[in-house]
């Protein structure tokens, strides 16, 4: 009898160690590093627990898709898992990997768009955004804000150009709100054009409310815009506001987006200004310029009379020549 219960007590107590063993065991498969080698984005389907698992394991994040669905019932309160595109960093375990598949934020996408393009060129941009799907038309011209848009795996493009769309809109409705007095511009609209043309005209952002202050100084006096811009514009049938060389034939092209054959503003803007040159049309510099030029080094040189013009186009084409000498 004696041997007996001792028999009983060794049975138990190494039933008891196994248990603790196997706790041990479960513990370290749940919260220990897994096999995942390095930080891997995944794309989790929506078809239920199973599907999900096979996805982790073909990745190698987990090593055995059985003890995951267990561990996804066991901890079913915690909620249900998402479908979406997730980073899965290396090493993670199986309890980090379920608490990203219930509450981390899907992968984010980016897609940017940069001042002074047309709504072909966005087109093209928004277009060939991945993993975005769906298509998108030529958007209107100056109706999209220039920026860098987030999205997630399977947005609709659609979705990306409305929200870019919204952002050109409430911009220029708050900038409008600030304007400064006595401009020469009627409208939001008139101001979102003449804006496109400053974005057009240059680069360099100190330069904006200089060519803007120009062209409004323009308008006021009644004189011709006479901006290269729209020249092209209207020379390439609304593909694009730069990057080509205007020739006699061009100036006189009688389309009506060309400044330098009709007065005033054109029908409407010539590419999607950045908020700077909205913000630059609706504050311009205090200048009496009239015109200006390009240095040939970059940026523009500015004349408050035609003299001046003329001497500094001198100085430009000097410029050029020396540039081409051998």
């Amino acid at each position: 009898m004696p041997r007996l219960r001792g028999r009983i007590i060794i049975f138990l107590v190494t039933l008891l160690v196994l248990l603790r063993l196997e706790r041990m065991a479960v513990e370290q498969s749940f919260n220990g590093p897994g096999p995942l080698q390095a930080s891997t984005d995944l794309v989790i389907p929506p078809g239920g627990i199973a599907a999900t698992g096979a996805v982790l394991a073909r990745a190698g994040a987990i090593g055995n898709p059985l003890i995951f669905r267990i561990a996804v019932f066991l901890t079913r309160a915690d909620g249900p898992l998402h479908a979406g595109e997730f980073l899965i960093p290396a090493r993670s375990s199986l309890a980090d990997i379920l608490r990203i598949l219930r509450q981390g934020a899907p992968v984010q996408h980016q897609v940017t768009i940069p001042e002074g393009l047309t709504g072909a060129e966005i087109a093209k941009i928004l277009n060939a955004a991945s993993p975005a799907s769906g298509s998108v038309a030529t958007p209107p011209e100056g109706s999209v804000l220039p920026q860098t848009y987030d999205f997630t795996l399977g947005t609709k493009r659609e979705a990306i150009l409305a929200r870019a769309q919204k952002a050109m809109q409430r911009s220029l409705d708050a900038a409008w709100a600030q304007r400064d007095p006595a401009l020469p511009l009627q409208s939001p609209q008139q101001a979102l054009t003449l804006a496109s043309i400053v974005q057009a005209e240059t680069p360099v952002a100190a330069e904006l409310p200089k060519v803007a202050a120009v062209y409004e100084n323009r308008l006021a006096m009644g004189m011709k815009l006479q901006a290269d811009p729209t020249v092209i514009y209207a020379a390439s049938g609304g593909q694009t506001s730069g990057g080509m060389p205007i020739s006699r034939a061009d100036l006189a092209n009688p389309s009506p987006y060309n400044t330098y054959a009709h007065p005033g503003l054109p029908p409407g803007p010539i590419c999607a200004p950045g908020l700077a040159a909205i913000q630059a049309v609706l504050h311009p510099a205090s200048t009496q310029a009239l015109y200006f030029v390009a240095t040939g080094t970059g940026g523009h040189v500015f004349a408050d009379n035609f003299k001046t013009q003329l001497r500094n186009i001198e100085t430009y084409r000097a410029t050029l020549a020396a540039q081409a000498a051998p």
